[in-house]
């Protein structure tokens, strides 16, 4: 598929005036979003991809149009695994509601930068080392095994390396300041918690890059579609942590789903370089990745439904592929001397 210049101009116009559209929304008038607010603007975002899709396939074709509509639901989906973390951080760092968007908004632009740099970096990698589709899909199934031996687990934030090394460089304070990232407090600058959480945001984002673009790649091989994907689907990913906040928590068996369809997905990688190889070996057709990405959502949005409608105590959880090691005493927090 040859996407031209302009082509790829107008995309990438689009999406950052969109992006523009949504950061603006967060930080001109900080405020507590209502469920009405972020259920406008999730259908609004989740419409502009979708008439994207239909205009994209009128042009191109609908064997290219299914397959940006996989990707895009593949994206959307870890993407809403994204949003576990990004409560994770809210919750432990007590970010106030009023700053919340802005957090948000730095998260998504964050996600959005790495995964272009993965994207080119991907798209390279395939074009020039065909055995590079083996690698992708042996990292996703090892991906897959870990997220779902550990599907009851959340990510450990505090022990991640950006916060203790940001924490043992510079000097913090434990206000939110008005949300500035840099105060001064006693005469001397500080950085702020927000100045943490943007670190921890930062660092989460390159995680799940990592996942994410192995995962459409096994949906599609053509770098524009990659990027069309995870860029609509991380648009109106702020209004969609407010709207399902309280649903994330209903949702406990989402971890063991997003394991399955990255098993999925990694096996259709290495079947892909296997037919490469040799032409008898099989290969997974994109609607029937479709298809299989649906019905796995689908039934792991109904059953963990039903499992927190009849057990109440059930709390869904982020799951975790890096299991964080135990922490030495040298690895503790040193008392802030602010």
């Amino acid at each position: 598929m040859g996407v031209t210049v302009a082509g790829w101009a107008l995309t990438v116009g689009v999406v950052l005036a969109l992006f523009s559209l949504d950061l603006v929304l967060a930080t001109i008038r900080p405020h507590a979003v209502g469920y009405r607010e972020a259920a406008v603007w999730s259908a609004f975002y989740i419409t502009v991809a979708v008439i994207f899709g239909l205009v994209f396939a009128s042009q191109v074709g609908w064997g290219y149009g299914s397959q940006y509509f996989a990707g895009y639901i593949v994206e959307k989906s870890l993407s809403v695994d994204n949003l576990f973390v990004f409560v994770i951080i809210m919750a432990t760092f007590a970010v106030p509601p009023e700053h919340q968007q802005r957090v948000l908004g730095f998260g998504i632009i964050a996600a959005l930068a790495m995964r272009a740099v993965f994207i080119a970096l991907g798209a390279t990698l395939l074009s020039l080392l065909s055995f590079m589709f083996l690698v992708f899909g042996l990292l996703l199934i090892w991906t897959a095994v870990r997220l779902y031996r550990h599907r009851d687990e959340d990510p450990d934030i505090q022990d991640n390396p950006l916060v203790r090394a940001t924490r043992r460089i510079l000097p913090t304070s434990d206000t939110y300041d008005d949300g500035k990232l840099i105060a001064r407090v006693g005469g001397r600058r500080v950085v702020t918690p927000l100045f943490i959480v943007f670190v921890t945001i930062g660092g989460t984002d390159i995680l799940f890059a990592l996942d994410s673009i192995p995962a459409v790649f096994g949906v599609t091989d053509q770098p524009y579609i990659v990027f069309a994907a995870n860029a609509f689907a991380l648009l109106g990913l702020r209004a969609l942590f407010f709207l399902v906040t309280g649903l994330l928590d209903r949702l406990v068996y989402l971890s063991s789903g997003l394991a399955l369809i990255l098993a999925f997905i990694g096996v259709k990688l290495i079947l892909h370089w296997g037919h490469g190889l040799d032409p008898r070996v099989p290969e997974i057709s994109t609607p029937l990745s479709l298809t299989v990405i649906g019905v796995v959502l689908t039934a792991t949005t109904v059953a963990s439904l039903i499992k927190s409608r009849r057990d109440s105590a059930a709390r869904a959880h982020a799951g975790t592929v890096i299991v964080a090691r135990p922490r030495a005493a040298s690895d503790e927090r040193r008392p802030s001397d602010d």
